[in-house]
């Protein structure tokens, strides 16, 4: 008798979404407390914290609304053996369309076209609340319906040109690849990650952003000093019209090698009046940069996609597990979804793990940027982000522990706040 891989993989998947209701009812106690936790007591206002409690339970409730209608969707899908019939109804489909059916491509993409439909028409009610309603009533959204469907086709548009060379480079491989399928398919996707993130900065994000240079100043001056200083290669330093669709700040950096850009979103520049506040935000981003978290990131996810496709080969032509889902053929596409879902408790493990790390990272940017003599304005730069923001102040240890990848704000300042170690 064949292995029950798919009722297992649904079983999982109900195991993971109750464990993870049971740690999202943890949170949505710790976001009802009434009160301010201790060290942020004098440190956030009373008004912010009402404000942010506030948002924080609207999104709970919303949450689970999203994902009870998400894992029974999901499920339905596997038990129900939604994916073979819609395989053989994008075949039909091609056949009516004077394709040819038997073409694994052509029949792969009628396939993703279907998918992407479904997704876009399933997602779009809750994009829709949480952008016009949740974020709206907090005075988050600024973007408008218009907008809003504007990006959502950019999106489309984008995925129909870049998908199919991709999703076909892939079949072509698999098919060809041999005993060393593995390190080609990794080796393709490493070309293709390097290829969009040397493009997407600079021919997709201008799509639904404004790009400008920072204008010339004190904040200009200071944040180049900063870079010049560290001997980061910063080319081009950036202002984004963020606050064109939403009132919450950021800023990041990119680029390789001698090539470096720094982005700042126009809303942090607008929410941190104090100029030394955002140099400290760059300066911790910058400590990113110096510590090497980027280049340690980029090779522990090229590890673990080594390993995914080297699991890939192993399984992917074993006929009972694709007859469990109720396959009679092996499609390359088919066979990358199924086994995605079979290693679904190797993939929370590891995501753990990493959070773990990011978040070891994070205290260790804090830290960098506190050593250049950034304590004071790093540690008010935070507070005033997570007061605009209006992140929770409340937080179970277990939900962060679990889902965060960077420490809530009473532990990072409270490591800003300790002492340094006096060395000998």
């Amino acid at each position: 008798m064949a292995f029950p891989y798919m009722e297992a993989v649904v079983g999982f998947m109900i195991v993971v979404y109750i464990f993870e209701t049971y740690l999202d009812l943890r949170q949505h106690a710790a976001l009802k407390l009434p009160t301010l936790p201790k060290p942020l007591k004098g440190v956030i206002s009373q008004e912010k914290f009402e404000k942010s409690r506030a948002y924080s339970l609207d999104k709970s409730h919303f949450h689970f609304v999203h994902e009870f209608v998400t894992i029974l969707m999901d499920s339905a899908i596997l038990y129900f053996g939604i994916l073979p019939w819609f395989w053989k109804r994008s075949g039909e489909f091609l056949l009516y369309a004077g394709f040819n059916a038997e073409n694994e491509i052509l029949h792969t993409l009628a396939f993703l076209a279907g998918v992407m439909f479904w997704s876009q028409i399933t997602d779009l009610p809750f994009s829709l609340y949480s952008t016009f309603v949740i974020e709206a009533r907090h005075g988050f959204n600024k973007q408008t319906m218009w907008l809003f469907f504007r990006d959502m086709i950019k999106g489309i548009i984008l995925a129909i040109v870049i998908g199919p060379p991709i999703v076909a480079a892939i079949i072509v491989i698999v098919q060809k690849g041999g005993p060393y399928l593995a390190i080609y398919l990794w080796g393709f996707m490493l070309i293709v990650s390097l290829v969009m993130m040397t493009i997407y900065p600079v021919l997709i994000a201008p799509l639904f952003n404004k790009f400008t240079p920072l204008p010339e100043g004190e904040l200009r001056t200071k944040i180049e000093n900063l870079a010049s200083s560290l001997k980061f290669p910063l080319k081009k330093l950036f202002v984004v019209d963020g606050s064109t669709r939403s009132s919450h700040s950021n800023a990041y950096m990119y680029g390789f090698f001698k090539n470096k850009r720094i982005v700042l979103y126009d809303t942090l520049i607008q929410q941190c009046k104090d100029e030394e506040e955002v140099v400290a935000v760059i300066a911790h981003e910058l400590g990113h940069w110096k510590l090497n978290h980027t280049m340690y990131s980029f090779i522990a996810v090229q590890i673990l996609t080594l390993l995914q496709f080297g699991g890939y080969t192993l399984v992917r032509n074993s006929k009972d597990l694709f007859q469990s889902f109720g396959f009679d053929t092996q499609p390359v596409l088919i066979g990358l979804i199924i086994f995605q879902h079979t290693v679904i408790p190797l993939q929370h493990i590891v995501s753990f793990v990493l959070n773990l790390v990011s978040r070891a990272f994070e205290f260790q940017a804090d830290a960098f940027a506190k050593k250049l003599g950034y304590a004071a304005p790093l540690r008010a730069g935070l507070i005033k982000l997570q007061e605009e923001n209006l992140s929770s102040m409340n937080t179970d240890p277990w939900y962060s522990a679990y889902h965060y990848s960077h420490p809530p704000l009473v532990e990072r300042l409270a490591a800003i706040d300790k002492p340094d170690k006096k060395t000998d």
